[in-house]
């Protein structure tokens, strides 16, 4: 585990997939109601995150008083949106929060432990996407240092449905550390 001021840092384990089920159902909900397409409510099982724990790391984000307040998975590649690349980025996905207990920030944080373990791997860069109508989460992203290097028209989802995302990157200092 480690804390960061106040928010401590943990890998998910198997018996944190309900957790992490009800965190990404309600990020769903809350986009919706802020009128952002984007996740859906029951798209992300117990399953998707047991399998995303063994493929690759997801890591859950609690306050002091142990209460969830975001999470997020870290891939080492990630074909379907940047192809075939070397092994010199780690790929964020699913950046969550729980708006009734993350403290302001949060989300900033999540994304700065992931480019420190990143970093910590020995890897320069840090990647995730972002859909191509989600012009919020652009800005935030840039805000947070990423700055666009392409975009891919055409990825689709498990669904079937096909839309377009933005690939994002930020180069990481190695001696960045977590």
């Amino acid at each position: 585990m480690i804390n960061d001021d106040g928010i401590v840092f943990r890998p998910a384990v198997e018996k944190d997939a309900g957790t992490l089920v009800a965190m990404h159902d309600s990020a769903a909900r809350w986009m919706k109601s802020a009128g952002i397409d984007q996740w859906k409510v029951g798209d992300k099982d117990k399953a998707h995150f047991r399998e995303r724990m063994r493929d690759g790391e997801v890591w859950l984000a609690a306050d002091e008083d142990r209460r969830p307040v975001g999470a997020y998975e870290l891939w080492w590649s990630d074909e379907d949106a940047w192809g075939v690349q070397p092994p010199v980025a780690g790929y964020v996905h699913r950046l969550m929060v729980d708006r009734a207990t993350a403290p302001a920030g949060a989300g900033r944080r999540l994304l700065e432990h992931a480019e420190r373990r990143i970093a910590w791997t020995g890897r320069e860069r840090a990647r995730l996407d972002c859909v191509s109508t989600n012009p919020r989460l652009l800005a935030y992203y840039q805000g947070a240092g990423y700055r666009v290097v392409g975009e891919f028209p055409s990825k689709q989802g498990k669904d079937g449905r096909v839309y377009g995302v933005i690939l994002l990157e930020k180069r990481l200092d190695r001696l960045t550390v977590v």
